[in-house]
């Protein structure tokens, strides 16, 4: 068990997921500087941001592992569904997970106490994280535990596409927002609509492989729940959502290069409609969740160097 347990435990943190996890800190981050509200945070307060973050992060794919490792071990994995497989690959007790995940959930915790304490204690002349981002970063590591584990288990019980929607595509974000502006505001909060209906989309797409092992251990997703036909019209409705806003948010909250940079990715959702429900391995609505991440963090950051009409 010594041998396996530190690959499994990386494995199990989903490396990748971190990776793009950060992506999204940064198009927050960016966002603040592109609105001109992140001027005071330097690279201190955004490293540190970033370093609370990413334990947090980590404790919430652990409980996801230790809550799913049934349906894991029924399903066919693929590269974005059916969990990490370490705890079914190296038949590690599911406790490892836990563990982990509480460690982890602890240490982020700890980062957020001392980033507020920060001027207290000597560490800064100002807090390292604004009360807004505590409080981000804090719901975020207690709803991403809710989405697997009990009470309220959201994932099993139908609200897992929304509550992933809330947690990676607006509050994620926003915490990246409120790192480097010290507040959120309501533009900023309307700018992540966009990002938050493609990562419900996304969530559509890469809960249908596992829909069959789910149902047989009781996790009721969405793709357990509702049909093919009315998964696709979800689908289509999400795709076009995400367009409606994006052009609705133009000029005031979305900036023409930031708007473009929404819009052009969002092309990827048509292929996906087209094999969505038919072919197990989801692929375009992932790709264009992490297109439309990197290219509005581009744009953003563009926006904040005076690049592009509007800034």
């Amino acid at each position: 068990m010594e041998r396996r347990a530190p690959i499994a435990l990386w494995r199990l943190s989903r490396p990748s997921q971190l990776g793009l996890i950060a992506l999204v800190y940064a198009l927050g981050v960016a966002m603040a500087y592109g609105r001109g509200h992140g001027a005071t945070a330097g690279p201190v307060r955004v490293g540190f941001g970033l370093a609370a973050l990413l334990p947090v992060a980590a404790s919430v794919h652990y409980a996801n592992e230790y809550a799913d490792v049934e349906t894991d071990a029924l399903t066919d994995r693929t590269r974005f569904s059916g969990g990490s497989g370490a705890l079914v690959e190296t038949d590690l007790p599911r406790a490892v997970a836990l563990r982990a995940g509480i460690a982890a959930g602890g240490l982020g915790l700890a980062a957020v106490g001392l980033g507020v304490a920060a001027a207290a204690v000597g560490l800064a002349d100002g807090p390292l994280l604004t009360p807004p981002a505590a409080v981000l970063l804090a719901g975020i590591l207690v709803v991403g535990w809710q989405y697997s584990v009990g009470p309220l288990r959201l994932a099993w019980n139908g609200l897992g596409a929304a509550t992933n929607a809330l947690l990676g595509g607006a509050a994620l974000p926003l915490y990246g927002f409120a790192v480097a502006a010290g507040a959120v505001t309501a533009e900023a909060a309307l700018a992540t609509l966009p990002f938050a209906v493609v990562v419900f989309v996304n969530l559509l797409e890469t809960t249908w492989p596992d829909r069959r092992a789910d149902a047989a251990v009781g996790k009721r997703t969405l793709a357990a729940r509702w049909s093919a036909a009315r998964l696709r019209a979800a689908y289509a409705l999400g795709g076009a959502a995400a367009a409606l806003a994006a052009a609705a948010l133009a000029g005031r909250v979305l900036p023409p290069l930031v708007t473009g940079a929404t819009l052009l990715p969002l092309v990827g959702l048509a292929p996906g409609y087209r094999r969505f429900t038919r072919r197990e391995e989801p692929l375009p609505a992932v790709a264009t969740m992490v297109a439309l991440a990197a290219a509005t963090t581009a744009a953003w950051a563009l926006v904040a160097l005076g690049v592009g009409p509007g800034a």
